[in-house]
């Protein structure tokens, strides 16, 4: 019998331990040295980079100062670019990692914008996306003016008597929101009231005039803030002024004399013309609202008109006015009238006449001094006026003919 070859002895001692022998032959090499490499898993695409915008596309209704922002996770803003559907394209600032850009201006109103943005990433891999979006309609944007101007760059200095007047250019049906939104403060630490004058009107003022030489910081954060079904407040506002001293004058009609009380002393005594029987000065207190060294004074725009149908006046350079009331009371330099006028007769049209002449140019005339030592804020309180009546709180800036309860009930806040 022959001897089994080797390859039969390997196969019948594989064929008898089967399950033992069959991993080792498997897994051997030729070479002896262990098993096949062990199967690794293939390597991720990559990622581009993702872009978030803080508008989503489509959105509408946006206001003026929701500036448009947007951001890249897994690489950096190569490029982003806002424009109007108008034309053009507005600018916008990167962050130092350029991760994210944010406009650096103001929205126009009633204006589709797109933005364009391209990211990339370590790579070069590049993700591009745009987002549109569309603003307030301006018919249902709120906006603010107010006085003393806000556009002022240096801090002014006014009258005790100024208040802060805001005229809004739609009707404001939810006073107490828009109120809210307005924080007028004094250094003096007089509380102040707001007290609205109907719809579009809303004034502040302390108890008593200002203290001298205090500060008054006015915010106005009426952005986002509903004013009215379908109307939204889109600005914010911060400026301050200052109070200067003290200075109070009082025109008395029946002696046609102004007393310039300055920091509680006498300062002058001016002979004054006030009106006629049939034009009487207003009685009241009054604000210097406005002052011009020169200006045009016509009595059609106050609806006096002659016979004819012409305006009783029409006087091109009157010499330094200073308007007291929206309805176009001024206290102002007459050069027209004889010098022994003033004092003794009452021949205007309802406005405080002071000697002056044309021009304006002597320093020495009542009309130049009372202009040159007067602030825009300034007090002129006018008494026995017989057929003039009370001025009107809200005719110009008169609003110290109400006694502070009467302000305070003017208070949407209570």
């Amino acid at each position: 019998m022959k001897k089994p070859s080797l390859t039969t002895t390997v196969f019948l001692v594989a064929g008898v331990c089967a399950a033992a022998a069959v991993v080792p032959l498997v897994l051997s090499d030729s070479t002896g040295n262990g098993g096949s490499p062990p199967a690794t898993a293939s390597p991720s695409p990559p990622t581009a980079p993702r872009l978030s915008f803080s508008l989503a596309d489509g959105s509408t209704g946006i206001r003026p100062l929701q500036s448009p922002e947007v951001s890249a996770s897994g690489g950096r803003l190569a490029s982003v670019t806002l424009r109007p559907a108008t034309g053009g394209a507005d600018q916008g600032t990167f962050a130092a990692d350029r991760t994210h850009w944010a406009f650096d201006g103001t929205l126009a109103l009633g204006t589709t914008y797109t933005v364009h943005a391209v990211a990339q990433d370590a790579s070069g891999t590049e993700a591009a996306e745009d987002a549109s979006f569309t603003t307030l309609p301006a018919a249902s944007a709120l906006r603010v003016d107010a006085v003393p101007s806000a556009t002022v760059k240096a801090v002014p200095t006014v009258g005790v008597g100024m208040p802060v007047s805001l005229t809004f250019n739609k009707p404001v049906l939810d006073e107490q929101a828009v109120q809210r939104a307005v924080t007028v403060t004094s250094s003096s630490g007089q509380p102040v009231a707001g007290h609205w004058f109907g719809p579009t009107r809303l004034d502040f003022r302390p108890q008593t005039y200002w203290k001298p030489g205090s500060k008054v910081s006015v915010r106005i954060a009426l952005d986002g803030v509903n004013a009215a079904p379908g109307i939204v407040g889109v600005q914010e506002k911060s400026f301050d002024f200052t109070v200067g001293r003290s200075q109070i004058s009082t025109v008395d009609a029946a002696t046609s004399t102004m007393t310039v009380v300055r920091s509680g002393r006498t300062a002058k005594v001016l002979p004054v013309s006030t009106g006629t029987k049939d034009h009487e000065t207003y009685n009241g207190t009054m604000v210097i609202s406005a002052k011009a060294r020169e200006m045009r004074m016509n009595g059609a725009t106050v609806g006096l008109l002659d016979e004819d149908g012409k305006p009783s006046y029409d006087i091109p350079d009157v010499p330094h006015a200073m308007r007291l009331s929206r309805s176009g009371t001024f206290i102002h330099g007459n050069y027209w009238a004889p010098e022994s006028t003033f004092g003794t007769a009452n021949t205007t049209h309802g406005c405080i006449g002071l000697r002056d002449v044309k021009g304006g140019g002597d320093p020495k005339t009542a009309g130049a001094w009372f202009y040159d030592h007067s602030l825009v804020g300034d007090v002129v309180i006018v008494k026995n006026s017989p057929g003039g009546g009370t001025i009107k709180p809200d005719n110009g800036l008169s609003d110290w003919n109400l006694s502070w309860s009467q302000w305070k009930d003017g208070s949407a806040l209570g």
